[in-house]
């Protein structure tokens, strides 16, 4: 094999890059109302954004004219000839969602070795809230690592235009610039601790800071992907329309307005913003003793079920299962000849992909649930982050896994 084929940076991705600007360009504005600014400096970098919608690597890469090399999750790696294509035309660095990668930390350090620029959501996972997700520390040891200018770039107003729990677009202001430029002497001078809070600070966008009206017919819809705890109820299932949410349990119901405020006929309503509403649910959450679900279940729902296969494709292994959550397992088609019990201390990581799939790491196997579109995967990977926590003895615990 010789040296052209074992680099990572390729001169075909300049030319790709090239050639699909313009339409690249065109599906982001046709899709997004977004002011994206050019960055001031177009050299090698390691690129850090915030995570708010589906198209944030376009913003990131319609910014630059150099190729970069994105940091993506592994399941986009399996979804067969696209992925193949995905990794001739871009080669974006797989990287396991949820944890941190050996692999793919060596990779960035050989794409920046070659001359390239990195780019990485250092959340990890889209915001629910319009507030930022976690974010892992190690990015700070990774940016030392690479010896590279640090640039936070911002996207702002990207929840207020496409929430991750909708699937339409609102009409109304968002922006896509790099705000800071961290130089590599000072990254030299600072220890990885001190990175790391210099990034989540510069990438802390709020949107409950954000101004502005976000136009749509269908503000509310599909919230029930999102919300999963009443605030007179406890746990319970949602139903939306238009730009109203009810409680199925209860009735409660409120509206979604272009402010990205709720509005209640119900005085008792305590919620301004959703952000408010996903705190106050992972508040309760954290409360909640899931031992007492260990012989009724906190929810059932139906998915369907297939295997994923890491960087080759995934096989569907059944349609329409039976998905049972208790306080300390997931049992897949209960009480069949196809049950299938996976104790949640026994899973590694318990993670949501886009709005409605749910992946299970249980040893060597990778099983992903996809349910209908009011499916809700976040209540899963929070209730059992709750569970670990508990089985641990760390009930003081407040990570629920995103």
């Amino acid at each position: 094999m010789d040296e052209k084929q074992q680099r990572w940076c390729l001169e075909r991705h300049r030319r790709v890059r090239k050639i699909f600007a313009f339409p690249i360009w065109a599906l982001t504005h046709l899709r997004y109302p977004v002011k994206i600014e050019k960055a001031p400096d177009d050299s090698q970098a390691l690129i850090l954004f915030n995570h708010q919608t589906a198209l944030d690597q376009f913003l990131v890469g319609l910014a630059f004219s150099q190729p970069v090399y994105y940091v993506a999750s592994e399941d986009l790696f399996s979804i067969g000839p696209l992925a193949r294509a995905m990794e001739y035309l871009v080669a974006p660095i797989p990287i396991k969602k949820q944890s941190t990668d050996i692999r793919a930390v060596k990779t960035c350090l050989r794409v920046a070795k070659e001359g390239g620029s990195i780019a990485i959501a250092p959340e990890g996972n889209r915001t629910y809230s319009g507030r930022p997700c976690f974010m892992n520390p190690a990015i700070g040891s990774l940016a030392k690592k690479l010896k590279l200018p640090v640039l936070l770039f911002r996207i702002e107003g990207g929840y207020g235009v496409h929430p991750r729990w909708s699937d339409g677009v609102r009409r109304g202001p968002m922006r896509a610039y790099v705000a800071e430029r961290i130089e590599p002497e000072e990254l030299k001078a600072m220890s990885p601790g001190e990175i790391y809070e210099r990034i989540r600070q510069g990438l802390n966008v709020d949107e409950t800071q954000i101004p502005g009206r976000y136009r749509g017919r269908k503000r509310a819809e599909y919230l029930e992907r999102m919300l999963y705890v009443c605030p007179k109820c406890g746990l319970s299932r949602f139903e939306s329309r238009g730009d109203r949410v009810r409680c199925l349990s209860c009735g409660l119901e409120a509206s979604y307005g272009e402010d990205k405020q709720f509005k209640s006929a119900d005085p008792a309503f305590p919620y301004r913003y959703a952000a408010d509403w996903y705190q106050a649910q992972e508040d309760f959450v954290n409360a909640l003793d899931t031992r007492d679900y260990l012989t009724k279940p906190l929810y059932r729902d139906r998915a369907d079920l297939s295997r994923v296969l890491l960087y080759k494709r995934k096989e569907q292994l059944q349609k329409g299962c039976d998905v049972a959550l208790y306080g300390d397992r997931i049992v897949l088609d209960e009480g069949t000849e196809r049950e299938l019990c996976l104790p949640i201390e026994e899973l590694s990581t318990v993670t949501v992909l886009g709005r409605n799939k749910l992946n299970l790491y249980h040893g060597e196997q990778i099983y992903q649930l996809k349910g209908d579109k009011r499916f809700n995967a976040l209540k899963y990977v929070q209730l059992c982050a709750r569970s670990k926590n508990i089985a641990r003895g760390d009930f003081d615990d407040k990570f629920l896994g995103l």
